[in-house]
C-alpha cells in the first residue's frame, strides 16, 4: 500500500546538502586528507624502520613492564607467528590505521566528554548524537567518507573514528560524574580553580572510565579495519576481503587470525595501562 502522503524528498535534499558542502568546503577537506594521510604514512614508516625481530624485542619488553609475563609471551609468539605467515608490512599500515584512528578518537572524544560531564545541556545535545553514531550501520559511514576524500586510507580512518569515538565520550562523562562531590567539595574549600580541580582531581579519579572507553574505540577502530578495505584501505583487512572474494579459505584464515593477535594484544595492553601489576602469569 502506498503512503497517504507524497515520499518526503529526503535524498534529494542530503544530495544538494553534500554538493555544497564539496564547493564550500573543499579546502578544509583537503587538509584534513593531508593531516590524515600523512600521520598514517608516518606511523607506519615508524613502525617498520625497526626489523621485525627489533620491533617484537620492544613490544615484548613493553609488554613485559606494563602488564603481566603472561601477556608479554603471547605478544612474542603472536608477533612472530604474523612475521612467519608473511603478514608483517600489512600488518604495520593497520596498526597505523588504528593507532590514527584511535588518535583522533582521543583528541576529539576526551574533551567533548569532558564537556558533558560538566554540563547537562551538552549531554543532552550530544547524546542523541551518539545514539545515532552507534546505531547506523558502519557501511553507511563509507558514502560520505569517499564522497568527501575519495579512496584510500583517509576515509577509512575518517569512518572508523566516527564508528569508534562514541564509547570514549560516553566513557569520559561517565568518569567524570562518577567523581565524588564530597572530593570535588574539599577542592573547592581549598579554593581550586575549574582547571585545577579538573585536572588534580576529577581526571586521576576517573581515569580507569576513561582507560576503558579508550579501549573500546581502538577495538571498535580495528573492527573497520575489514570494512575499509572495500574503499581501499591496505592492510590485513584488504588481504580478507581479497580472500574472500576470491574464496581463499586458507589465506583468509591466516590474515584474520593476524588480526586477532593484534586485537588481544591491543586489548590486553590498554587494559593494564596506568594500572598496577595486579600477578603475574594472567591473560
Amino acid at each position: 500500500m502506498g503512503s497517504l502522503l507524497p515520499k518526503l524528498p529526503l535524498d534529494r535534499w542530503i544530495d544538494a546538502l553534500v554538493d555544497v558542502m564539496k564547493d564550500s568546503l573543499e579546502g578544509l577537506f583537503d587538509l584534513i586528507s593531508a593531516i590524515i594521510g600523512n600521520s598514517v604514512a608516518g606511523l607506519s614508516t615508524g613502525l617498520t624502520a625497526l626489523p621485525p625481530w627489533g620491533f617484537i624485542i620492544l613490544v615484548t619488553l613493553i609488554a613485559w613492564k606494563i602488564s603481566t609475563r603472561s601477556i608479554a609471551l603471547f605478544t612474542f609468539a603472536g608477533l612472530f607467528l604474523i612475521d612467519n605467515l608473511g603478514y608483517w608490512q600489512n600488518t604495520m599500515f593497520t596498526l597505523a590505521l588504528v593507532l590514527t584512528s584511535a588518535l583522533i578518537s582521543i583528541i576529539l572524544g576526551v574533551p567533548i566528554g569532558i564537556l558533558c560531564g560538566k554540563s547537562d545541556k551538552a549531554q543532552n545535545v550530544v547524546t542523541p548524537i551518539l545514539d545515532f553514531m552507534q546505531t547506523m550501520p558502519a557501511f553507511v559511514y563509507l558514502i560520505p567518507a569517499v564522497t568527501f576524500f575519495s579512496l584510500g586510507a583517509v576515509p577509512g580512518v575518517i569512518a572508523s573514528v566516527i564508528f569508534a569515538m562514541p564509547p570514549t565520550i560516553r566513557l569520559t562523562n561517565l568518569g567524570i560524574r562518577q567523581v565524588p562531590k564530597d572530593l570535588i567539595e574539599a577542592a573547592d574549600s581549598f579554593g581550586s580553580t575549574g582547571g585545577q580541580k579538573l585536572i588534580k582531581v576529577q581526571l586521576p579519579m576517573a581515569k580507569p572510565t576513561i582507560m576503558a572507553g579508550i579501549n573500546q574505540s581502538i577495538m571498535l577502530s580495528l573492527s573497520m579495519v575489514v570494512i575499509a578495505s572495500m574503499i581501499g584501505a591496505k592492510g590485513l583487512g584488504a588481504d580478507v576481503y581479497r580472500a574472500v572474494t576470491q574464496l581463499k579459505i586458507g589465506e583468509g584464515f591466516e590474515a584474520g587470525l593476524a588480526i586477532v593477535i593484534l586485537a588481544i594484544m591491543l586489548d590486553r595492553l590498554t587494559q593494564h595501562i596506568g594500572k598496577k601489576k595486579e600477578s603475574r602469569g594472567r591473560i
